[in-house]
């Protein structure tokens, strides 16, 4: 082991028994923005995350707690989407850190093998992919086979097309960009082989846009991430789902998705260069941040946290791939 590898092994026990000792970051220093793009003073060193708007308030809050604690460090966070953050960021070496809301594709690994830069997975938590629709909707439950005939192409027109105890009203879409791993994740294992996503429809990786578009429409409907719904329930109504007929409906919650009742329910990632692990300050950062993946700080943003098994094999990850 070299002197380095030796100075992180003693910084990542040191760490560890300081955090068991002091908890959770305080909630008061988790403030998140849109973008971070300094620590106490700002530094030279800098550590850029971009990918998945889903995992983006885990990762700026993160960003915010750890340049707390390390003046000098910048955590630079962009929420460009799983997908955009892989081709335009992550794997041409242009980041060190992309969440994703789905895993990484074979061809994404091939782009980022090609430009010299090898993903290292870490599981951070789960999510509750959440339907939502304006507080004034009729609908309350959907079954997979009817969200796959609203969100695909040529499929329904009208609410009435799927269910004639719904409104004859035009249905108005709203959902994640095609560059979006939620957008991958529900075209993949809700729509599945009854057809492709539908092309026309508000799109964006603001997922506060589409808040703002579902709770100005009786007839809208739209889809993101369980945080974004939860900072935002008095404005909308979260429709229950049930993959099938037979099956009962279930709400969006984070103990449903946790025990595996809600069928929409799917893991977080970020994924991590190993180039990039060579510096200090992205190790460490990787290293708090799954420490913290297990706190309620990833409840209190609005998702599943991970197990105690899950950071202790993600840790056990982390230092082999510096060793």
């Amino acid at each position: 082991m070299t002197d380095t590898q030796m100075d992180r092994s003693a910084r990542s026990v040191s760490r560890r028994k300081f955090l068991a000792a002091t908890g959770t970051v305080s909630a008061l220093s988790l403030a998140g923005c849109t973008e971070n793009t300094g620590g106490n003073g700002g530094g030279n060193e800098r550590v850029i995350v971009t990918g998945s708007s889903t995992v983006f308030p885990v990762s700026d809050t993160l960003a915010e707690a750890f340049m707390d604690e390390n003046d000098g460090v910048n955590v630079t966070t962009d929420s460009t989407g799983t997908g955009g953050g892989f081709s335009n960021n992550f794997c041409p070496g242009d980041s060190d850190i992309n969440g994703a809301s789905r895993p990484i594709q074979d061809e994404e690994v091939d782009t980022c093998n090609e430009n010299g830069v090898e993903p290292i997975e870490f599981q951070i938590g789960a999510d509750a992919v959440t339907m939502a629709v304006h507080n004034d909707s009729p609908v309350d439950c959907v079954t997979y086979d009817e969200l796959a005939q609203i969100w695909s192409e040529d499929g329904a027109e009208t609410w009435s097309d799927v269910n004639s105890d719904w409104p004859d009203e035009e249905i108005e879409r709203y959902g994640p960009p095609s560059t979006s791993g939620t957008f991958d994740w529900f075209r993949n294992n809700v729509i599945g082989d009854s057809g492709s996503h539908v092309t026309q429809y508000e799109k964006t990786e603001n997922d506060n846009e589409l808040v703002q578009g579902i709770s100005s429409s009786e007839n809208a409907i739209g889809y993101f991430g369980y945080a974004y719904y939860r900072e935002n329930e008095d404005e909308l109504k979260a429709l229950e789902i049930k993959e099938s007929e037979d099956d009962e409906c279930t709400e969006p919650s984070l103990d449903a998705a946790s025990d595996g009742t809600y069928p929409m329910a799917r893991p977080l990632y970020i994924y991590v260069s190993e180039e990039s692990l060579d510096r200090e300050p992205v190790y460490d950062f990787v290293e708090f941040y799954i420490e913290q993946s297990s706190t309620d700080t990833i409840t209190d943003v609005g998702y599943v946290p991970a197990n105690d098994e899950q950071v202790e094999e993600n840790l056990e990850k982390l230092e082999n791939a510096a060793n």
